[in-house]
């Protein structure tokens, strides 16, 4: 089979969907090797590493390069469905989009991955030339889409539902935990730690009431360890880093920014529990990282966080700071209860891995595929 993925969230920075399609290909490379993978990129400026395709391994993984501004490019897809991805990449069996918006393609079949709908009750929380409909582009890319994957049964209904795509069309594949060396030990609690929070600072991750509840905690404790929030800042984000800057959080909060791929071991190892209070997650990556570093958890009662965890951290409803603090509270001073949320999250995380995502993903390829020539 031959398979187009547009690599592009995952050459700069890579948040979730970066992350996502960058592992997503690794693992397909790896447990399908007589298949052609094509990493779509487009930039005016800026170009693909020249070892990309390399670092994938031996399998057959081509780097499909064009000059063209990315802004151009997305509007002529997306609101234009031109030029087919054809005329830029030559022939392919798939076109793989790990966002929403379909690759519009004259022959391959079409698949695109849905992460969440939080845009469809708050549109503000889309930027750029997009915001205006974006929520129905979305909903007729999906309903044309020969297949579409999400990460949980969660996504899975919320497609069903909100978009009206038919439940045989839609493929749950969630993401693999990262094998770190932790992922096969007990956990290891740092001395001292401290708190983490890892999201890109925008609305839907709420780190407003983590910073309210975390004043709340230094209030009612002395030893509490210091808050670290890793993740890249949007242009929304100007408040909470004076906010974090400021009296009575100044000190005690520390702002990290985007931290890459290979100092995440790290910056988990050294979390004596992650904090997750996202108004909604369509997954929610940073909690099987946690999990997987043996990092106990605090999540929101939102989106797809208590299918991920399964009981094996503690939720509380997003806006509830009181109960945000009481819940930090608990892992960090009640020994035996964060040592069991640990323990129980290792045991979750070692049940996703990469390889479980890349064949789930591969039959959502092949239905696609069938769905394609039976169209025609």
């Amino acid at each position: 089979m031959r398979i187009l993925v547009d690599y592009r969230p995952a050459l700069r920075e890579r948040t979730g969907v970066g992350e996502y399609i960058h592992h997503l290909v690794s693992a397909h490379a790896a447990a399908y090797p007589s298949d052609k993978l094509g990493l779509f990129t487009s930039s005016w400026r800026d170009r693909p590493a020249p070892d990309l395709a390399a670092g994938f391994g031996p399998g057959p993984v081509q780097v499909v390069d064009r000059r063209v501004p990315v802004r151009v490019l997305n509007y002529a897809w997306h609101r234009l469905a031109w030029p087919p991805v054809e005329w830029l990449a030559g022939a392919w069996d798939v076109a793989h989009s790990p966002h929403p918006l379909l690759l519009p393609a004259r022959a391959a079949a079409r698949v695109v991955t849905i992460h969440d709908l939080f845009f469809l009750d708050h549109r503000d929380a889309v930027r750029g030339e997009v915001r205006r409909d974006y929520a129905d582009l979305v909903a007729r890319h999906a309903q044309e889409a020969d297949a579409v994957v999400t990460s949980t049964e969660y996504g899975r209904a919320l497609v069903a539902d909100r978009l009206g795509v038919p439940a045989a069309r839609i493929h749950v594949c969630p993401p693999g935990a990262p094998r770190w060396q932790t992922l096969g030990a007990r956990p290891n609690r740092p001395v001292g730690g401290y708190l983490l929070f890892v999201g890109t600072l925008e609305p839907r991750k709420n780190l407003s009431v983590l910073l309210d509840a975390f004043a709340r905690l230094l209030d009612r404790h002395a030893d509490v360890p210091p808050l670290v929030v890793a993740g890249r800042a949007t242009p929304e984000a100007a408040p909470l880093l004076a906010r974090m800057a400021a009296p009575p959080l100044a000190g005690r909060v520390e702002y990290r920014g985007y931290v890459p791929d290979g100092d995440r071991e790290a910056l988990f190892a050294g979390a004596a529990l992650l904090a997750i209070p996202s108004l909604d997650e369509g997954f929610g990556l940073p909690a099987l990282e946690a999990m997987a570093a043996g990092v106990p958890v605090v999540a929101s009662t939102r989106g797809a966080l208590p299918e991920v965890l399964r009981g094996s951290g503690l939720l509380v409803e997003a806006l509830d700071v009181v109960g945000l603090c009481d819940a930090m509270a608990t892992l960090l001073f009640d020994e035996a209860r964060a040592l069991a949320c640990a323990e129980a999250g290792l045991a979750r995380a070692r049940t996703f891995t990469w390889e479980r995502t890349a064949r789930a993903v591969h039959g959502a390829y092949t239905d696609a595929c069938s769905r394609r020539s039976a169209a025609r």
